[in-house]
């Protein structure tokens, strides 16, 4: 049993697709084994996203992600970080394969409505970043 972190991005919740997203892993048989609204600050952006600091979008990025609430969520299954990645589609939502979460809903590259964990150790950081072990289920 494998888990990841998802977040419905700033643009995702205020173009009402936290439903949509959160449809898209439960069809494909995922567990949500935790979830919250939040709304970090730009500290806690920068936090998360340490790992990008020398890169030139981290300002950009971090404003973004402390721009409006964020909906995350622990994901849990066989295998979920890579059915995770595979829903969300390709970071650049322009290469994204049609079907996706970034091809059909995304329209900048930065602003792309989601983010997953991208391997067990990224997962095992964003998961404690936000969620302490009474809050996930299972």
């Amino acid at each position: 049993m494998e888990r990841t972190l998802s977040i419905v991005k700033p643009d995702g919740v205020a173009r009402g697709l936290m439903g949509e997203v959160v449809g898209r892993f439960e069809k494909a048989g995922i567990t949500i084994a935790a979830m919250k609204l939040i709304h970090m600050t730009k500290k806690q952006a920068q936090g998360f996203y340490a790992v990008h600091k020398e890169r030139p979008f981290f300002d950009s990025l971090t404003d973004f992600m402390s721009s409006g609430p964020c909906l995350v969520m622990v994901l849990q299954g066989e295998n979920v970080i890579a059915k995770n990645r595979e829903l969300m589609g390709a970071t650049n939502y322009k290469d994204a394969a049609p079907g996706t979460i970034r091809a059909d809903f995304a329209n900048d590259i930065e602003k792309n409505i989601v983010h997953g964990s991208d391997a067990p150790e990224t997962a095992a950081f964003e998961i404690g970043y936000f969620f302490n072990s009474f809050e996930i289920a299972g």
